[in-house]
């Protein structure tokens, strides 16, 4: 009896001794300490070895290395230095860090908190929810890996597995990764993230869709805050009507200015046409593109593709109004015209092409040249309508049955009319000179040489039909071996023959063939400018010749971030183990 009342004396004692502060005294900072336990109890054949404290008008409270836990139940198995929090969980470390949930597993050897049930972690910059969450106070990092919610101040973020570095406030996602904005929506693959900069780092398939925009790449970079960004990998913006492509591409909302470089592609999706180079911009105000280096547009007409090159090619205007620009080195190409001039201006609504300086056009084996030349097309049908060559137009092609010399027509105007996008007749027109050999089938009748005020000429597969003089033309034939000259040419001649255009890559010359393209950096993963950021302040802050000691190598992203789910380490299975044995109430086994 007298046993029995010294013991129930003792356990009084502990237990009050549990509910009041400790006296102030030298304590182990890597043990978990109880900071008040208000009702103690002891529960051997359940929870052996375990101290079990329950909240009374206020929680229960532990302490451990600069965090504080509140409770309503808490499991501690001291000796392990392991704790059970149950009910209403919250650990709070310093002022920036809070962490509420249902239960928390934590070891204190490890520092590691396992959070369950409605997990709510926040700092003064983010906010995650989820519903199984992992805290590692060692190396401030938090994860989970069954979906959660991560909230700041500009985007709400999902996904399915996640990490977050609480020192430089960066988040690593995985899986089904979802930014929510009121301007756009982000969908990846992965993706790191700043909550500080609000900078997005996209490392696999990733779509950005805005008002006015849809952006797809699988490598890039977007400032959420400005909806500013680059794709880097198959990248491909969708911008007002013409989508961009290219090996790297640059886009800004603010400004409405989009740039692309390497093996690039802009599609006008209104009018079909497309432009390819090696550096574009786009200027979305003003619809208009800028391209060079290797620049070339093509469009279609009447089934027939018709490529424009220059070293510099502008587009401006709105769908119905576009103007086409080609400086420097200009030339065109399409099956049965071509030619080249020092620029070309091309413009939608009047269906006119001009061709400006040193212009001269071939069509079939007609050469054909003056001071200036139009294209015109007709705006209904969309095809070659006439042609005008304005001031010493002249027109030359090899007599293609003898091989003897030169056909030549010469005029102060020459107009064309266009058949089906077949040149098909011509008119020569003021102080008009001739030399055209004639055939009796294959047997040459003679030399025609022949002063007019005007021609007319009739074409029939690119080759002259019918020669018609009028208005008192003064000329004769003369048999061949009469000629005064064996191969005659009128004044002002010039043969250009080998600078024919006969394909596509003719446009192109060889300073076009032989660019040297931009390296991209960062094709396999983007270039972490918030991290180069943190490693230069470190750097200035450092006290010892602004030398830096090494940081620690963030974990390889594949054991970060595995297509399945992580088991995660030998620390939970150490807490885990140790409630299923003796620490979990058996109706949560």
């Amino acid at each position: 009896m007298k046993t029995t009342h010294i013991l129930l004396t003792l356990l009084i004692i502990n237990g009050i001794c549990w509910a009041q502060e400790p006296p102030e005294q030298e304590v182990d900072t890597t043990e978990i300490r109880v900071v008040y336990g208000a009702n103690f109890t002891k529960d051997e054949e359940q929870f052996p070895g375990a101290f079990i404290f329950s909240k009374d008008e206020k929680q229960v409270q532990f302490q451990h290395q600069g965090a504080d836990l509140w409770c309503d139940i808490a499991i501690h198995y001291q000796k392990e230095n392991q704790l059970r929090a149950i009910g209403n969980v919250r650990l709070q470390q310093g002022d920036s860090v809070e962490l509420t949930s249902g239960n928390i597993d934590y070891d204190g050897e490890i520092q590691l908190a396992k959070a369950y049930k409605e997990v709510i972690l926040k700092n003064k910059t983010m906010t995650i929810t989820t519903d199984t969450l992992y805290f590692d106070r060692e190396k401030q990092e938090s994860y989970y890996q069954d979906f959660g919610t991560v909230v700041d101040s500009t985007n709400t973020l999902t996904s399915e597995i996640g990490r977050y570095f609480m020192e430089i406030k960066k988040a690593q996602f995985l899986d089904s990764v979802h930014i929510d904005n009121p301007d756009f929506t982000l969908d990846s693959e992965q993706l790191d993230y700043y909550t500080n900069s609000k900078n997005a780092y996209m490392y696999g398939p990733s779509t950005i869709i805005g008002d006015a925009y849809k952006m797809y790449c699988e490598r890039g970079f977007y400032d959420t805050n400005i909806e500013s960004g680059y794709g880097i990998k198959n990248t491909r913006i969708d911008y007002n009507n013409r989508i961009i492509e290219g090996d790297s591409v640059y886009f800004d909302k603010v400004t409405e200015f989009a740039s692309a470089t390497n093996n690039i592609t802009v599609t006008d999706t209104i009018n079909n046409g497309v432009i390819k180079a090696h550096y574009a911009e786009v200027y979305k105000a003003k619809d208009s593109v800028f391209a060079t280096k290797r620049a070339v547009s093509i469009s279609l007409v009447e089934l027939d593709s018709l490529y424009v090159h220059g070293d510099t090619l502008m587009v401006t205007g709105k769908p119905e109004q576009r103007i086409l620009r080609a400086f420097r080195n200009a030339k065109f190409y399409k099956t049965d015209l071509s030619g080249k001039c020092d620029s070309i201006h091309s413009k939608q609504q009047t269906g006119v092409t001009q061709l400006i300086r040193n212009p001269v056009i071939w069509n079939g084996e007609n050469q054909m040249t003056g001071d200036s030349i139009h294209l015109l097309s007709n705006l209904k049908t969309e095809k070659l309508d006439s042609l005008k060559v304005l001031e010493n137009a002249f027109i030359i092609s090899q007599d293609t049955i003898g091989k003897l010399g030169y056909n030549q027509a010469k005029g102060k105007d020459l107009f064309g009319k266009f058949i089906d996008n077949e040149l098909k007749y011509i008119d020569l027109v003021k102080n008009t000179e001739v030399i055209y050999y004639m055939y009796d089938e294959l047997d040459l009748i003679g030399v025609d040489k022949t002063i007019c005020s005007k021609i007319n000429i009739v074409m029939a597969n690119n080759d002259v039909q019918d020669l018609t003089f009028i208005t008192n033309p003064e000329g004769e034939i003369t048999p061949q071996e009469q000629l005064p000259e064996a191969n005659p040419k009128l004044k002002g001649f010039v043969w250009r023959g080998d600078e024919r255009i006969l394909t596509k890559d003719d446009i192109f010359d060889e300073d076009d063939n032989n660019i040297e393209l931009v390296i991209i950096n960062g094709v396999n993963n983007p270039i972490d400018t918030d991290a180069e950021e943190e490693e230069r302040l470190l750097n200035e802050n450092d006290p010892v010749n602004n030398i830096t000691p090494e940081a620690p190598k963030e974990p390889d992203r594949k054991s970060k971030f595995p297509t399945k789910k992580i088991k995660i380490s030998k620390s939970d299975q150490k807490i885990s183990g140790k409630a299923s044995a003796k620490a979990l109430p058996k109706k949560e086994n």
